[in-house]
C-alpha cells in the first residue's frame, strides 16, 4: 500500500466492537496499524478475546464497557480512548440493535430504546468525538440495507433508525466537510453474524442476493477500512452498500 494511503500510527474508536461485524472492524482497523478502543454493552469474555488476539499479533487493542443507550457512557468511551491514545483520528459508530415487531403491538419503550442506540448514540458520539478530531478525521457509521428496503414485515423501527442514521449522516457531512472531516455510512445487507444464527434464516435470505450469499463481517470492514484511508478524502455524506445485489 502507498504510504500515504497507510493508517498506521491511526487511533480510532468503534462502538459495539465486541462480536459480529464490529470485531472484525476492529480486527482490520488494528491489522493495519491503528491503535483500536472498542465498546461493549454484554459480552466481556468477547472482549477479552479480542483484545488478547489483537496483541498476539502485535496490534494495540483496549475495551471499554459502555451503553449506547446511555449518553454519559458514550461521552466517557470517546474521552477515555482520547485520554489513552492523545487523540482520535477515525469514530465507527457500529453499535446497533435490531427489534422486530409490527407497528400495531411493538411497545413504545422498545421504539425509544432503538433510536437511543440506532440513532441518539452516533448524534452523541460525533459530538463528543469532534472535540478530540482533527482535519483528516474521519466518521462512520454501520447503517443497514433496511435503509432503502424492508424486505420483512416487523422491522419498521429498524428501518426508520437506519434511515435516520443515512439522513444524519448527509447533514452531518455539511457540517464538518469545511473542517476537512468525512462522514459516511456503510450499509450491509444480510450477513453472516450471530445475529443472524439460525440456519433456516439463512436459507430464506441467500437467494436475496444476486451473488446468492450472506455477506461476512470482514467484507464491511474491508470498506470501512477504504473509507478511513486518506486515499477516501472525497467521499462523505455517501451511503455505501454491501449487500451482494440485495438492493440490485
Amino acid at each position: 500500500m502507498n504510504d500515504n494511503n497507510s493508517l498506521a500510527g491511526k487511533t480510532a474508536l468503534v462502538t459495539g466492537g465486541s462480536r459480529g461485524i464490529g470485531a472484525a472492524i476492529v480486527r482490520r482497523l488494528a491489522s493495519e496499524g491503528v491503535a483500536v478502543a472498542f465498546t461493549y454493552a454484554a459480552s466481556p469474555a468477547a472482549a477479552d478475546e479480542l483484545v488478547t488476539g489483537i496483541a498476539a499479533n502485535g496490534g494495540t487493542a483496549v475495551a471499554i464497557k459502555a451503553d449506547s443507550a446511555e449518553p454519559a457512557e458514550v461521552q466517557a468511551a470517546v474521552a477515555q480512548t482520547a485520554q489513552w491514545f492523545g487523540r482520535l483520528d477515525i469514530l465507527v459508530n457500529n453499535a446497533g440493535i435490531i427489534g422486530n415487531g409490527t407497528v400495531d403491538n411493538y411497545a413504545l419503550a422498545d421504539f425509544d430504546r432503538i433510536v437511543a442506540v440506532n440513532v441518539r448514540a452516533v448524534f452523541v458520539a460525533v459530538q463528543a468525538a469532534l472535540v478530540h478530531m482533527g482535519e483528516g478525521g474521519r466518521i462512520i457509521t454501520t447503517g443497514s440495507v433496511a435503509a432503502d428496503r424492508t424486505g420483512f414485515a416487523g422491522s419498521s423501527a429498524y428501518s426508520m433508525s437506519k434511515a435516520a442514521v443515512a439522513g444524519l449522516t448527509r447533514g452531518m457531512a455539511r457540517d464538518l466537510g469545511p473542517r476537512g472531516i468525512t462522514v459516511n455510512v456503510v450499509q450491509p445487507g444480510p450477513t453472516e453474524t450471530d445475529i443472524v444464527s439460525d440456519e433456516s434464516v439463512r436459507e430464506r435470505l441467500r437467494p436475496m442476493m444476486a451473488l446468492g450469499r450472506m455477506g461476512s463481517g470482514d467484507e464491511v470492514a474491508s470498506l470501512v477500512a477504504y473509507l478511513a484511508r486518506p486515499e477516501a478524502s472525497y467521499i462523505t455524506g455517501a451511503a455505501l452498500t454491501v449487500d451482494g445485489g440485495y438492493l440490485a
